[in-house]
Formats: C-alpha cells, structure tokens, sequence
C-alpha cells in the first residue's frame, strides 16, 4: 500500500502520541499553522474555518470536533479542511482550562453552582456516567437492571451546562482566531504570489535566452 505506515504503531504508541505528538505540541501547532496558511482558498474563507474549528473545541461533543467543526465551517461558507485542522487547538494541555471555562460560564448562565474542584469531579462523573452507558447497554441483553443516576448527574451537572457556557467562550476564541488569521494568511499568500512570480520569470528570462542562443 502507497500510503500505509511502514513502521506499525502499537495501541499504547497511537494513545501516547495524541497526548504529546513527537516533537511536542509547538511543532504541532506551527505545522498546522503552516499548512492552514497553504490552503489554496480566499484568506477569509480559510479563516471562516479556523472560527469554526476553535468553537467547535468548546463544545462537550469530546471525539467529533471533526465533526461539529465541519457543519459549523459548512454552514458558515468556510474552508473545511481549515476547521478541522484547527481543532487541534482542543488538546490535552488545554482542554482542562477550556472545560472550566465553559463550566463555569454555563453554571453562571443556568445559575446553578460549579464545583471548583473540576479537575476531579469531572474525571468522576465522565468515569460514572461511561459506567452507567456500559451497564445500560449491558442490560439490554441481559436481566440486569439499568441505573441511570450518574448518567442524569453528569447530563445536569456536565454536558448541559458544558454546551451553554462553551458557546459564548468559544464564538470570542473563533473571533480572535478569525481576525487573526485573516491578515496572516493574506500576507502569506501575497509573498508567496510574489516568490511563483518571480520564479515563472525567471524560467521565462531563462527560455529566452536559451531561443535566442539558439538563433544565434
């Protein structure tokens, strides 16, 4: 296969790289940048994408931010391949600040309270509810009973202020993303015009006097 991996990663391998890819998130991220910047589309429509890709990393909708960032690029004309690309802003080092915020907003807004303690409650009430989604599904096919307590905790206590107070944060982080982007990609495409300009003389200047020797 052309485009398979020679060397063949191990479960543990593909887990360890996703929470520090080799040679850590700063060359992560100037990788994406610098592939965002060679999209070939306007600078507006990639950075369209980009907002999208930011927000959709506030949402609690963890393992389809691909997806969330591609309707949002979608419906708001944008690159797509931009916003996905973007969501790598949602990575292991910050979705512990982006989930706080977002609680911590959404329990303003609902007014209900928010446990300060987040970084360990949150751990229990994902693990809890997992437990509760596996032992449900585990009750369909079996006698045993479904508990649907934890699930109904992390529903009101997580996931529906995570999704209220996630979309405020997140529209500001696409906007800064957005205004930021623009400008950037602009100056990088115009160069970069310039550079394949300067070249295409240059082989034409070339061919010229190649003709001309010729001729002679």
């Amino acid at each position: 296969m052309v485009f398979k991996r020679r060397d063949k990663r191990s479960v543990l391998q593909i887990v360890a790289d996703a929470i520090y890819p080799k040679g850590g998130w700063a060359r992560a991220f100037h990788y994406v940048k610098h592939r965002v910047r060679r999209l070939p589309d306007s600078p507006e429509k990639i950075a369209r994408g980009v907002f999208a890709g930011l927000f959709a990393t506030f949402t609690p909708f963890y393992g389809l931010h691909f997806v969330v960032a591609a309707l949002v690029a979608r419906l708001l004309n944008g690159n797509i391949l931009a916003a996905l690309m973007a969501t790598f802003f949602g990575n292991p080092l910050t979705y512990l600040p982006i989930g706080a915020i977002a609680l911590k907003t959404g329990h303003f807004l609902l007014g209900t309270e928010f446990d300060e303690e987040v970084d360990h409650s949150l751990i229990h009430k994902f693990t809890g509810a997992g437990e509760d989604l596996l032992n449900n599904l585990w009750a369909l096919f079996t006698d045993a009973d479904a508990h649907w307590t934890r699930l109904a905790d992390f529903y009101h206590e997580v996931f529906f202020p995570y999704l209220i107070g996630g979309i405020l944060p997140g529209i500001l982080t696409g906007i800064i993303g957005y205004y930021l982007s623009v400008p950037l990609i602009a100056a990088y495409q115009k160069r970069r015009r310039g550079k394949l300009k300067k070249k295409l003389a240059e082989l034409q200047a070339k061919a010229a006097a190649n003709k001309a020797d010729e001729t002679a």
